[in-house]
């Protein structure tokens, strides 16, 4: 200790043992997450073969879904994820009320998103979209039905953070919890990214 206190800063930099890099958040949802990438994996797959079947259904059925809508749940989805990213931060720095009101702006980012997925589901439904009614439409409702799911288990886990964080269970060196939900709402987001360019964009 007494010849860390003599070195030089880069010397005694050198001296210290570097912080060993931890996976953050809870072991058993990251190996949940990897079970739903896995999932969704097949699934795209599936779609991917299932296009290359039927281009010319698949074609002229993409074109009928909203792009626009897609693109503006693209963004709120990528928001949210970076408002719990600024949550988590403020945690970890005991700035509990902002952490909240970032939690917050997550929460009105998925319940958003939803209700928007929620109504273009629904019009479709209405249009004739079934899950017999042909093949890219099995897929569209599955994946979209699917996705939407994991967006509302997302946004419960936060909803839970944020009621815990308002009653002191988190703070500086406290965030296994909220580290947690986050890697689940950024993997929700990172499904979103691959099955918007995939049902909508690709032709």
């Amino acid at each position: 200790m007494q010849l860390q206190a003599v070195l030089p800063p880069e010397a005694r930099s050198r001296a210290e043992p570097a912080a060993e890099p931890r996976l953050t958040g809870d072991l058993a949802v990251w190996l949940v997450i990897a079970a739903e990438l896995l999932t969704f994996g097949l699934l795209f797959v599936s779609y991917a073969f299932a296009r290359l079947r039927e281009p010319e259904l698949f074609a002229t059925l993409q074109a009928t879904l909203d792009l626009d809508r897609g693109a503006f749940n693209t963004v709120l989805l990528i928001s949210g994820s970076a408002a719990v990213a600024h949550a988590v931060a403020a945690l970890d720095a005991g700035r509990t009320a902002g952490a909240r009101r970032w939690l917050a702006a997550a929460l009105a980012c998925g319940a958003l998103f939803s209700v928007l997925k929620l109504d273009e589901l629904a019009a479709k439904v209405a249009a004739g979209a079934d899950l017999s009614a042909n093949t890219f439409w099995m897929f569209y409702l599955v994946l979209s039905g699917f996705h939407l799911l994991h967006v509302v288990a997302a946004m419960v886990f936060l909803a839970v953070v944020w009621w815990l964080a308002g009653r002191g269970a988190y703070g500086p060196g406290r965030t296994h919890v909220p580290e947690t939900a986050a890697a689940f709402w950024h993997m929700v987001d990172l499904l979103w990214i691959v099955l918007f360019p995939l049902l909508y964009v690709l032709r």
